[in-house]
């Protein structure tokens, strides 16, 4: 009976640390998420930040200057073509060179992006001299090549470079707002909307609700302070002439690092870090329809994770090694922010160890097994605390999804917020485990995900019903 006791008084105290430990730092965590709340908040109150209202009619036919968009492919034959084709009915404008990125080795895909020429001038079919998969900042490196031999060869000069994906939906107002604010901008980037998918509300639904509170509230607070803008590697857009500058501290002349997880959000931090100035565009049309790229992301937990985990190693740790800190508070705010993936998984395992040992408490409790103790006042205020900013959080996400996907999408955020919390615990282990390969000699590799659907094709079988 004693060594029972004993048991129980260590099963206690074990979680009296735990509480301890994960309230006071969840405590921290929801103090900096209220910041930003605040910010924005003021931010919206006093016109500093502010979604822009377009008429897409007016907006220009041509472009002021020649525009290429890079599209990097690895066995992307499901969608690529879609894409294309898509890209070029939205964006007719002739002063448009698309460059398409594949891999010697990759035949399918090459034979859909020939297939998705129908003639148009406008592409570029550029074949990768080394077998697939090396990682994406290495094909965007050839696609970059290949944009400086394309000026080179007819002797002109791109005004604007913009990114996008083989499974991008873009918007048709982007390119001419991409080209009008490149004018006062060496970085800008448009929001990203993930397409709900109605097989696979949970999973693939909760990429909703993460893009659009950070690009509907993070991102404009980061433009408000002043911290550097992180790109997303789809709707970025870069200045010509700022990507020269940053190849030219190359010795190869490459502006992507061909080790990264994460190029994009690297480059945009570096642009910013060299003075450089970035604009996050939130507009919307008299519809009130957001411009941004659609895109149907991962639908199923493995292919979630296997993408979750590539952002937490390229951001949190691989980019930590490359991209350091900054001595400015507001980037070393924004970066602890950033790189808070593994830490915050941590925590979400330790809240859920609780409410296991709490079950297990209520199960000792009905037996009388469980000692009197009682918890101090500082922890209860903290629990209360944490509770109450819990509920700030789910409104915030309801709020903020409700406005770009409708009610019912609003309602399904809040419900899938245990979702998103199992999938960062899960990915967060993963990355670790990836980084530590690394770190033992293991190659970075385009661990990419499978696009087996496309929200042009998912929109259309919406709009036949």
């Amino acid at each position: 009976m004693s060594a029972g006791f004993d048991a129980v008084h260590w099963l206690v105290l074990v979680q009296n640390e735990l509480l301890l430990f994960s309230a006071t730092f969840f405590a921290l965590g929801a103090l900096d998420e209220v910041a930003v709340d605040l910010l924005w908040l003021w931010g919206k109150l006093t016109g500093r930040i502010r979604t822009h209202r377009i008429d897409r009619e007016a907006l220009p036919r041509t472009l002021a200057g020649r525009a290429a968009v890079l599209i990097p492919a690895w066995r992307e034959e499901k969608v690529i073509a879609i894409t294309i084709a898509h890209l070029l009915d939205a964006w007719p404008q002739a002063e448009l060179t698309l460059f398409v990125g594949c891999y010697r080795n990759d035949d399918a895909t090459m034979a859909a992006v020939a297939g998705a020429v129908r003639s148009d001038p406008r592409i570029r079919l550029v074949v990768h001299e080394a077998d697939g998969p090396t990682t994406k900042a290495d094909c965007l490196n050839r696609l970059y090549r290949a944009v400086s031999q394309e000026e080179e060869r007819h002797d002109f000069r791109f005004r604007l470079v913009m990114l996008q994906d083989a499974e991008d939906m873009v918007d048709p107002a982007a390119l001419a707002l991409a080209d009008a604010a490149i004018d006062h901008a060496d970085f800008v980037q448009f929001p990203v909307l993930p397409q709900p998918q109605p097989k696979s509300r949970w999973i693939g639904g909760h990429y909703c609700e993460e893009f659009a509170e950070a690009h509907g509230k993070a991102m404009p607070v980061r433009g408000l302070i002043g911290a550097g803008l992180p790109a997303a590697g789809v709707g970025c857009v870069f200045a010509r002439d700022m990507l020269a500058r940053i190849g030219s501290l190359d010795p190869e002349g490459r502006p992507f690092h061909p080790d990264s997880l994460t190029e994009d959000y690297e480059l945009a931090l570096r642009i910013s870090a060299m003075g450089g100035r970035s604009r996050f565009l939130r507009a919307r049309d008299r519809s009130g329809q957001l411009i941004a790229t659609r895109a149907c992301f991962p639908a199923d937990l493995s292919a979630a994770v296997r993408q979750k985990s590539r952002w937490i190693n390229g951001i949190g740790l691989h980019g930590w090694d490359r991209v350091g800190w900054s001595a400015r508070p507001v980037e070393i705010w924004m970066r602890l922010r950033d790189r808070r993936g593994l830490f915050s998984a941590l925590l979400l395992t330790m809240a859920y160890a609780l409410l296991i040992v709490g079950a297990l408490d209520l199960l000792l409790g009905f037996l009388g097994l469980l000692p009197d103790f009682a918890l101090p006042p500082g922890v209860w205020w903290l629990i209360a605390l944490n509770f109450a900013h819990l509920c700030l959080r789910a409104t915030t996400r309801f709020v903020f999804t409700t406005r770009e996907y409708g009610w019912a999408e609003g309602f399904r955020a809040v419900a899938r917020l245990p979702v998103s919390n199992i999938i960062a615990i899960i990915a967060a282990r993963r990355a670790l485990a990836a980084y530590l390969g690394v770190l033992r000699g293991s190659k970075v590799h385009w661990d990419k995900t499978d696009h087996p659907v496309h929200a042009v094709s998912l929109q259309a079988r919406e709009a036949a019903g």
